[in-house]
């Protein structure tokens, strides 16, 4: 999710702009395999067999930790005590997805010391140990990155890690993966988000063309302001320390549109690739036949989990027909996002880090509960 920092205004235009690309990637990407031609736990030829991830993950992502530290106002948004962790347990959550911030972790392009460098870099680890000892799995993103974008999907014209661009950097990323790997490598219950959601669809324009960009990175990204790293480098980045964690790659138009993930998921020699996929009301591909077209083939052949769901309409009608559809398919999925303001601007799960859950946030404790 862009977070509650994109404008309202900015969200319509994306949704507009979502449905546009959507119909135009349908006509210009890779056909889709089908689910009868894909054998289950299997992987396209050339790649490395996936791996089966050990446990269905389903819980919260856990906002402010993208945001906080460059807007020198701290790292958490909100409280991260064990009380807090403990409201999540609550809910019947088995995972937390955790965004991180590019110069935080590093240490550089200005971030405030206070909130970045090692202290960044120990509270985070500290906060991970925490949710792992309470038995939690932990996804951990990288959500905003360094990088000029001043093209659609633009909510700064910084060069630092200050909002969302539309890939990741080839001058930061790459050594922040190294970092990460090598601080989280020990423990398996750590799962590795490349980057949260890809948008090279909105500076290329050409679906095929977007696709070897997020693979390759580099000479393939035509109209970037700053040099790019595909999934590949990341990928090599993560496995470049020996860490052997699972890693999830999220396709395009946001993290919505799966339609080319399969021709062009980057190798990875432990065989442990996981899709990422978003899903929200107001995207592209928000109907059960795109779910079916698009999504269930690429479940089909590796494993998948729905990084966020969510709806701007402080209700959850859509989550609900979505969580179906997944769990009819034992998919892993996580809410968008347990922060307390206001739902139809995050939007938010809760309204206090007690746990009690807003009108939206009910449909999903309603269904971690039910097992």
């Amino acid at each position: 999710m862009r977070d509650r920092h994109s404008a309202a205004a900015g969200r319509r235009a994306a949704r507009v702009l979502a449905l546009l690309l959507g119909l135009i990637g349908a006509l210009l990407a890779p056909g889709p395999v089908s689910a009868a031609q894909a054998a289950p736990g299997t992987s396209v030829i050339g790649h490395a067999a996936a791996a089966s991830l050990p446990t269905k993950l389903r819980g919260v992502n856990r906002s402010g930790t993208e945001f906080m530290c460059v807007q020198n106002r701290g790292i958490f948004d909100g409280p991260a005590d064990n009380a807090s962790i403990q409201a999540i347990k609550h809910w019947w959550a088995n995972v937390v997805r955790v965004p991180l911030n590019e110069d935080c972790w590093l240490g550089i392009n200005g971030a405030n010391p206070a909130y970045s460098g090692a202290n960044y870099r120990d509270a985070i680890s500290d906060y991970v140990s925490r949710l792992r000892q309470a038995g939690l799995h932990v996804i951990l993103e990288l959500h905003w990155s360094s990088g000029v974008h001043i093209g659609i999907g633009s909510n700064c014209w910084a060069y630092a890690s200050r909002c969302q661009k539309p890939m990741p950097d080839s001058d930061h990323t790459p050594d922040f993966w190294k970092s990460v790997a090598n601080t989280f490598k020990s423990d398996q219950g750590v799962v590795f988000d490349l980057f949260n959601e890809p948008f090279p669809n909105l500076v290329m324009f050409d679906a095929k063309a977007s696709w070897r960009c997020w693979r390759d990175g580099g000479s393939a990204c035509i109209g970037f302001l700053y040099p790019v790293a595909g999934m590949q480098t990341l990928v090599n980045a993560v496995r470049s320390t020996g860490a052997t964690n699972y890693i999830m790659v999220g396709g395009i138009n946001y993290a919505n549109d799966l339609s080319g993930w399969l021709t062009y998921a980057p190798s990875d020699p432990e065989g442990k690739l996981v899709a990422s996929w978003h899903s929200y009301n107001f995207n592209s591909c928000n109907t059960q036949s795109c779910w079916d077209s698009q999504i269930a083939p690429v479940a089909a052949r590796y494993p998948l989990v729905v990084g966020e769901i969510g709806e701007d309409d402080c209700a959850h009608g859509y989550v609900d027909t979505l969580m179906n559809w997944l769990d009819s398919r034992d998919l892993g999925y996580l809410g968008w996002t347990w922060n307390t303001w206001d739902c139809k601007s995050g939007p938010s799960l809760i309204t206090d880090y007690d746990g009690t859950p807003t009108a939206y946030g009910q449909g999903l404790k309603n269904r971690l509960a039910s097992g």
